[in-house]
């Protein structure tokens, strides 16, 4: 395996954070001097780049968050020539101004190596055909996927996201051995292989490298299971760089090791800010070190994980993403992420890997209900069986009473991207 290593992934822990401190340094610098946010915002802190004299001294500077990048909408974060730009991305602004990325020519070669370093570390080689099943567009997935497959020289099939049952049969008939997807889409196509009558263990897949969305090793199992593939997590956010930030290895599965050669990471109290030592759970903040379009400096993810040393590769892991700070559910005083409700839908028996959480208000009270789709042929005694379950789960593992309802196979909303898990009604209501 080490003969497959590129030259960022042969560094000793020493050289990395050497280099690390060297990029660290340039990137405040070219930060400061390029962006009027920037600027503003060191002065305010009264710190220059040349204060940051160890890898520790980061924590001194400013954090950056996503209405920094909304403020200064479209192009006030970049820090070059609009003509040097070759390439822009943004978020699909449903909450407001959308967040606006962009790229050097230089940027999208790095991008492009980091995606295929992360393919490589997935299992995928030169000569696989990869799958990309992401969405091509504004949106970082599809194209990130695409260049950096190619990068590593697989066959790109530029599948992109929905048309689920021309999908199943593009599998069959090119053959790929990699796909790229969410985890939530791959089990709409397990759906579709199964409807048509194609037993998904059968398939040219190898290897699915999952993203966009957290997901749980009871999903892992699931997908595992029903196809007979080894599934990895990527992680990436357009705001730092796209897919590729983050990967798991293949021969370990056991969290993402950060691509530290290009992306800094911290993780902090989501409350104070204050930066925790390794192993300690909080948000996750990254710091580019070689982006020159647009530098983020301590940029605040909302993704909640914890710091782990590398295993096998020098850079240091992440544990998979188990919620974001804004998709946290407070019911009656309890803290409670989607990604607990899924390990208990898909450890339950009866029921199949899709859910909803829907939020509404009883009097003054919110109220929460988990509405889980059954599996084909459950009889009505097992469906009750799966809800008291459910219920009685969520009650002794998250602290809180919740409704169950389950209904029938192919009832809920299914996803080609991401999923939408949580319904809030209490305004509606």
């Amino acid at each position: 395996m080490t003969e497959l290593l590129d030259t960022g992934e042969r560094l000793g822990r020493g050289e990395l954070e050497t280099l690390q401190l060297e990029r660290l340094r340039a990137t405040l610098r070219h930060a400061y001097e390029n962006v009027g946010f920037y600027r503003a915002a060191f002065d305010k802190a009264g710190l220059r780049a040349e204060d940051c004299r160890t890898l520790a001294d980061l924590s001194r500077f400013p954090f950056t968050v996503k209405a920094d990048l909304r403020d200064n909408y479209p192009f006030g974060m970049f820090a070059v020539p609009e003509d040097q730009v070759r390439r822009i991305h943004a978020s699909s602004g449903t909450t407001g101004r959308p967040t606006v990325v962009g790229y050097t020519e230089r940027d999208l070669d790095t991008w492009a190596d980091v995606v295929a370093r992360s393919i490589r570390a997935a299992g995928g080689r030169p000569g696989h055909k990869a799958h990309v099943a992401y969405g091509y567009g504004l949106f970082t997935g599809g194209l990130g996927a695409h260049y950096g497959a190619e990068r590593l020289g697989c066959t790109v099939i530029p599948a992109s996201g929905g048309m689920t049952a021309r999908q199943v049969q593009l599998i069959q008939d090119f053959r790929p051995e990699i796909i790229m997807i969410t985890p939530s889409y791959m089990l709409t196509l397990l759906d579709e292989f199964e409807r048509q009558g194609v037993d998904p263990r059968t398939t040219s897949l190898k290897v699915g490298i999952f993203g966009a969305e957290p997901w749980t090793e009871q999903m892992r199992d699931e997908i595992e299971g029903r196809f007979a593939i080894d599934a990895v997590d990527i992680y990436g956010l357009s705001e730092v760089m796209g897919p590729g930030v983050a990967q798991e290895c293949v021969e370990t599965k056991d969290g993402l090791h950060i691509w530290e050669d290009h992306f800094y990471p911290e993780v902090v109290d989501p409350f104070t800010g204050e930066v925790l030592p390794d192993g300690e759970e909080g948000e996750l903040v990254f710091t580019s070190l070689t982006k020159e379009a647009m530098p983020v400096i301590r940029y605040r993810t909302r993704d909640l994980t914890r710091l782990l040393p590398g295993t096998a590769r020098v850079f240091r892991r992440m544990e998979k993403v188990t919620g974001r700070s804004d998709d946290m559910v407070i019911l009656r005083g309890v803290n409670l992420f989607p990604t607990q409700i899924e390990e208990i839908v898909l450890r339950t028996p009866g029921v199949a890997p899709h859910f909803q959480l829907r939020l509404t208000r009883e009097g003054r009270m919110d109220a929460l209900t988990v509405r889980a789709e059954a599996r084909a042929g459950a009889t009505t005694a097992e469906r009750e069986a799966a809800a008291r379950s459910i219920a009685g789960a969520v009650k002794d593992g998250v602290g809180v009473s919740v409704g169950v309802e389950i209904v029938d196979p192919e009832t809920l909303e299914r996803s080609v991207g991401k999923i939408r898990r949580i319904i809030d009604l209490r305004e509606a209501g």
